[in-house]
C-alpha cells in the first residue's frame, strides 16, 4: 500500500480518483489547493508519490514542484493536465516531475505510471554506478540506446567516438528529452574510464543550500542537519566520470568551487580543513545557452570555457525524421517486454501522425506515447484510438485553413518578431527580453513554444 497525495480542485474527479486508487490498495490524501498540499506535506508526510493537477486555484503545480525541489524534497511526482498544457508538462519534467498524464485519465495508464513512480521510489538527484563493480543494468540501458542511421545521427556518434578516449571535459547541449544522459553514458562506456564509476547528478533538483554538500561532501556538524560525515559525488566518481545534468542551475558560489575542483583536481568538503585529491572526468549537459548566460552574468565565463573543451549538440527528434522508424521499433519492443504485450507494429495512420507531430518532449515523449499505445492496444497493430488526445488535436489544428486562423497569424508574427530581436542582440536573452518588454521567464517560454533555435 502506498501513501499518496492527490492535489486536485475538481471535487468530483478527485473523489472518483481516490476511490479508484483506494480499491487498488492505496491510501490517498486529497487537497484542493497548493496551500493545502503544503500543509499536508508538513503535517502528514512523507508521501510516496505526489499526484498534481497542473492548474489550481492558488497557482500551478510546476512552480510548486520547483519550490519543493529547491527545498530538497525529492518525492516522486507526476502532473495531471489537459492536452492544452502538454508542453508545460514536458517542461515540468525538466525540474523533477517523474511523468505526466493527460485528462481524461485512462485508469490503466494511471496505474502504470503510478507503479513506475513507486518502483522508482524517491526521485534522487544522484545515480551512481559502483566503483568496485560496474552496474550491469545501467550498462545494459546504455547499450540498448539506438543511435539512428540519419546523417545528423551519424555525425553525433562520430563526435562521441572521437572524444570518448580523451580526457577532455564535454558540454552536451540539447532540448529536454533528447537523450543527453545516454550520450554521456556512451562517452563513458567508450572511454579509458569505462571500468570506473559513472555518477550522474541532476543539478535542477539540487537545493541551493545542499548543492555544495552533494558535490563535495561535508563533515559531521558542518551545518544544521549534518549528523554524520558525507562523501560528495566528486569522491564517489573518483577514477571515473561525473555527469552534471542541467549544470546551468548551479548557484554562483558552487560554480566557483566547481571551477577550482576542475583546475586543481582537489576538493574540500564543507567543514573540513584537509584537501582531497580527485581524478574525475566531467561531462555537463544543458538545454540552455551557457555562453549567453555567461554574457549576462548568470554563469561564470571562466567555468564555461573550462567545461567547453568539446561541445556536442544533440538534435531534437523533429530533425531526425529518418530515424523515427528505428526509434519507434525500439520503444515498441521495449514496451512489449515491460508490459507483457504483443504489439507487432503501429498502423499507417499512427505513423503519419508521428511524422507530422513536432515532439516537444523528444525521445522521452516518444517513449511515453508508445508505452501508452502498447498498454491500451489489444490487437497486434496499434491504432489511433490509443493515441493521447493532444496528438490528435495537434494534427487537427495543422489542417485548419491558415488564412482564417487569427491566432495562428498572431503567433507567426510574434515568432518572427522574437527571432528578429534575438538576432539583433546576438541571442542575449536578457537584452531581448528588455527590448520586447517581457520578462526573461516569458521569453524562455516563447522560445520553447515556437521552437526558436
Amino acid at each position: 500500500m502506498a501513501n499518496l497525495l492527490l492535489v486536485e480542485d475538481d471535487t468530483t474527479f478527485s473523489k472518483l480518483l481516490s476511490s479508484f486508487l483506494g480499491k487498488h490498495g492505496h491510501q490517498v490524501k486529497v487537497c484542493s489547493s497548493l496551500k493545502g498540499a503544503r500543509e499536508a506535506l508538513t503535517e502528514e508526510g512523507p508521501f510516496d508519490v505526489l499526484m498534481l493537477d497542473y492548474r489550481l486555484p492558488d497557482g500551478n503545480s510546476v512552480d510548486f514542484l520547483k519550490t519543493l525541489r529547491s527545498e530538497g524534497n525529492r518525492t516522486a511526482a507526476f502532473i495531471m493536465t489537459s492536452f492544452h498544457d502538454v508542453r508545460t508538462a514536458v517542461t515540468a519534467m525538466q525540474i523533477g516531475a517523474f511523468d505526466y498524464i493527460t485528462k481524461p485519465v485512462n485508469p490503466e495508464e494511471l496505474l502504470m505510471v503510478l507503479r513506475e513512480a513507486l518502483n522508482k521510489g524517491e526521485v534522487t538527484s544522484v545515480k551512481a554506478v559502483s566503483k568496485a563493480k560496474p552496474n550491469v543494468k545501467a550498462d545494459k540501458q546504455s547499450l540498448e540506446y539506438i543511435e539512428g542511421k540519419s546523417k545528423i545521427s551519424k555525425q553525433l556518434y562520430e563526435y562521441v567516438r572521437l572524444v570518448a578516449p580523451t580526457d577532455m571535459s564535454v558540454i552536451i547541449q540539447g532540448e529536454s528529452g533528447t537523450g543527453k544522459e545516454h550520450v554521456a553514458k556512451s562517452i563513458h562506456r567508450l572511454s579509458k574510464r569505462a571500468n570506473g564509476p559513472f555518477v550522474a547528478i541532476d543539478c535542477g533538483s539540487l537545493s541551493k543550500d545542499l548543492a555544495a554538500s552533494e558535490l563535495f561532501g561535508h563533515k559531521k556538524g558542518a551545518f544544521t542537519g549534518a549528523l554524520m560525515d558525507k562523501i560528495g559525488q566528486f569522491e564517489a566518481a573518483d577514477g571515473g566520470t561525473l555527469f552534471l545534468d542541467e549544470i546551468g542551475n548551479l548557484g554562483y558560489d558552487v560554480q566557483i568551487k566547481l571551477l577550482r575542483a576542475l583546475q586543481e583536481r582537489i576538493i574540500v568538503p564543507i567543514g573540513a580543513t584537509q584537501q582531497v585529491k580527485v581524478d574525475v572526468r566531467l561531462i555537463a549537459a544543458t538545454n540552455e545557452d551557457l555562453m549567453a548566460n555567461a554574457a549576462t552574468g548568470d554563469f561564470r565565463e571562466d567555468l564555461y570555457h573550462r567545461l567547453n573543451e568539446f561541445k556536442i549538440e544533440v538534435p531534437p527528434l523533429r530533425k531526425r525524421g529518418e530515424d523515427l522508424g528505428i526509434f519507434v521499433q525500439h520503444f515498441v519492443d521495449k514496451a512489449n517486454e515491460e508490459l507483457e504485450r504483443n504489439v507487432r507494429e503501429l498502423s499507417k495512420e499512427v505513423m503519419e501522425i508521428f511524422m507530422k507531430y513536432d515532439w516537444p518532449g523528444n525521445l522521452r515523449e516518444l517513449n511515453n506515447v508508445i508505452k501508452r499505445l502498447v498498454l491500451l492496444s489489444k490487437e497486434e497493430v496499434a491504432t489511433t484510438s490509443a493515441l493521447p488526445a493532444e496528438m490528435i488535436t495537434s494534427m487537427e489544428d495543422q489542417q485548419k485553413p491558415a488564412g482564417s486562423d487569427l491566432k495562428a497569424l498572431q503567433e507567426t508574427h510574434e515568432k518572427e518578431m522574437i527571432e528578429k530581436v534575438l538576432q539583433e542582440v546576438r541571442y542575449n536573452k536578457s537584452k531581448a527580453a528588455k527590448l520586447l518588454n517581457i520578462d526573461r521567464k516569458t521569453l524562455y517560454y516563447k522560445i520553447e513554444k515556437y521552437h526558436i533555435e
